[in-house]
């Protein structure tokens, strides 16, 4: 191919791409329909994101999937009464042409394929959502909820609640909110309306709370009802403490971003997200280690067996520890994060079995912390029941990335050149690297990465959805 038929088929790719973003907002925000391509979200994607993620097809099926072979897809889909989930675009055009096409045209199969969301019955109304504390996850969570602001969001981010409320306070939050060292600068418009105590991003108005306990907040006066109160601060982890946020007026229900103590049900979306009961008023979203590993491991085990293991997290320092060395009532965590690799404990894989019961007593667990400041790594070193292979696993935990009703939660990488900071910004709970998985007989080790800020914060977004019972389906069936 010359020069110029390079740069031609530049052009056309991204005029292609340009042509696909205004079809993929309005879809979201009159619809409700989040499409993706092979995993990869599409929504507030750039031009160049939308190429580089039409490229990266091929390496999960060996062939290209060009913009003129998805685009129909997009435009198929924009036509029908779909609403309310999430849609693989990648996975419908590439079924498509290698059964060599529908006689009955793409129309016909997109109605086929995509029939359980056609004329959904919305009856659904919007939820409020309160985020109480507004550190590294709330956040986070913040950007989540935002990036949705559209008429058929069912998720409402309606306040922020804060200690304190000096001088420039509010400014700084707003700041806080624009500007990421990790994730980077806020997609949007961030304003401050200093006279009612309020962030608007995006057209979303954020009221902005000071209060010094749970159990202290009128919510109705803000024209906040019936919420749930995402709890992100760690200070309360038991049902006495957590429970003070229900004796507010206008919150109803709680979730911790963080592992719960007692009888409250430990939740990793995809799951037992399906243990959620209507009644069930207070749920803790777990640790972000457990997120990563658990879908994994129930992944090993249904086909597997696990008889027993070891999970080694290499975990990115947090806000918990010292940037210099000073007091830590921890062992180890006053020495200097940044300079230190930390010896510390992790209760996540016990927490595992709080999801998945079958792992009981099975698996130990230790953490080191090391200077980086997100993206961490899981050692999984298991004992099978049945015998494997390095190409057989790897095999298996690809179809789980892409064909399993684990999707969401698995993604799996095929790159020798892979690092940490290539998985900033990564949607799923845990990403396999298969360059480095190791198996043999009735031994397997495998290496998780996953974005512990990020990754865990989608996570908690769906059991958020799950909680109040907002339905999102996600097409093409498995």
């Amino acid at each position: 191919m010359s020069a110029d038929k390079h740069l031609q088929s530049w052009q056309e790719r991204f005029e292609m791409a340009e042509a696909m973003q205004p079809l993929l907002g309005k879809l979201y925000r009159n619809q409700g329909v989040e499409v993706v391509l092979y995993g990869k979200p599409l929504l507030n994607a750039s031009t160049i994101e939308i190429i580089k993620s039409h490229r990266l097809v091929s390496k999960h099926v060996g062939y290209k999937l060009r913009l003129r072979e998805s685009f129909p897809f997009v435009e198929a889909l924009s036509k029908l009464a779909v609403k309310q989930c999430k849609v693989d675009i990648g996975k419908l055009a590439i079924k498509y042409w290698r059964e060599n096409a529908d006689v009955n045209g793409i129309e016909a199969y997109m109605s086929q394929e995509l029939a359980t969301a056609i004329d959904h019955n919305d009856q659904e109304k919007p939820r409020d959502v309160v985020l109480y504390g507004f550190g590294r996850i709330g956040r986070l969570l913040a950007r989540l909820l935002i990036e949705r602001t559209g008429v058929s969001n069912k998720l409402r981010l309606r306040a922020i609640v804060l200690r304190g409320g000096r001088k420039g306070d509010l400014e700084k939050r707003a700041s806080l909110l624009r500007r990421d060292s990790v994730h980077g600068p806020f997609n949007g418009s961030v304003e401050v309306d200093e006279e009612n105590n309020a962030i608007i991003a995006n057209g979303t108005y954020i009221q902005v709370i000071y209060a010094n306990s749970p159990d202290e907040i009128d919510y109705t006066s803000h024209g906040i009802n019936d919420a749930l109160v995402v709890d992100n601060t760690g200070i309360w982890k038991d049902e006495d403490g957590l429970g003070l946020h229900l004796k507010s007026t206008g919150a109803t229900k709680v979730l911790l971003t963080a592992p719960a103590k007692g009888s409250i049900k430990n939740i990793v979306y995809g799951v037992n997200e399906s243990d959620i009961l209507p009644e069930d008023t207070i749920v803790s979203a777990a640790s972000c280690t457990t997120n990563a590993i658990t879908p994994v491991l129930k992944a090993v085990n249904d086909k597997y067996g696990i008889e027993n293991g070891h999970v080694e997290t290499i975990h990115s320092y947090t806000n918990d520890q010292n940037l210099i060395d000073n007091y830590h009532s921890a062992d180890r965590r006053g020495r200097s994060a940044p300079l230190n690799m930390v010896i510390t404990e992790t209760g996540a894989a016990k927490a595992v079995s709080k999801a998945l019961p079958v792992l009981e007593g099975k698996l130990t667990g230790n953490a080191i912390r090391v200077p980086t400041p997100n993206v961490s790594m899981a050692i999984i070193s298991l004992n099978l029941h049945h015998e494997t292979n390095k190409e057989e696993m790897n095999d298996y935990l690809r179809n789980i990335a892409l064909h399993s009703d684990l999707q969401n939660q698995v993604d799996f990488t095929e790159s020798t050149e892979i690092v940490s900071s290539d998985l900033v910004g990564s949607r799923y709970a845990g990403v396999i690297d298969s360059q480095a998985t190791i198996a043999n007989d009735k031994r397997a080790i495998l290496y998780v990465w996953y974005d512990n800020e990020f990754g865990y914060s989608c996570q908690v977004v769906g059991v958020m959805q799950k909680m109040l019972g907002l339905n999102y389906q996600s097409l093409p069936l498995v």
